[in-house]
């Protein structure tokens, strides 16, 4: 399985259409906020499933702000980042470990990280729209397989 990892689009979705016609196959795709509704054009204009949460930018708008899934048969917890306070990384470990996730993806700080701590995979894709690293634009890859579950950023 091949999804794509987006986070802080904040309404500028160019780079995002440029990233999922770069990134060939895929077969799903994952939002970490900033701006929710983003996700769903992303997901309708490329024809793939979706699952996204909220921002701290999405204030006017319903929609899960964490949230736990399977994909490929490993379990995935997401959030935007903004709910976790100073000590982020803490934060998001103590919520792999509660629900048992082997991956965490977030996003908010706009800068990329691909970090396997404790054996849990923590994944920012840095943002699509507005980088605060490297200057370029970035989203994410993860392939899910017999092998687990591999992590790559891509810089547009």
């Amino acid at each position: 399985m091949r999804v794509i990892v987006f986070s802080d689009s904040h309404g500028r979705l160019d780079n995002a259409f440029k990233a999922l016609k770069e990134a060939g196959r895929l077969d799903y795709l994952l939002h970490a906020g900033d701006l929710y509704r983003d996700a769903f054009a992303l997901a309708a204009a490329s024809s793939l499933p979706v699952k996204a949460v909220l921002g701290n930018c999405d204030k006017t708008v319903e929609g899960p702000a964490e949230e736990l899934f399977e994909l490929g048969g490993r379990r995935f917890f997401i959030t935007h980042g903004h709910l976790a306070g100073i000590n982020r990384l803490g934060y998001l470990m103590k919520k792999a470990r509660a629900y048992g996730a082997e991956a965490v993806i977030f996003g908010h700080t706009h800068i990329s990280q691909s970090i396997l701590m404790d054996g849990v995979l923590l994944l920012n894709p840095g943002s699509i729209s507005r980088p605060r690293d490297q200057e370029r634009p970035s989203y994410a890859i993860i392939e899910i397989g017999a092998e687990g579950i591999k992590p790559s950023i891509h810089h547009l």
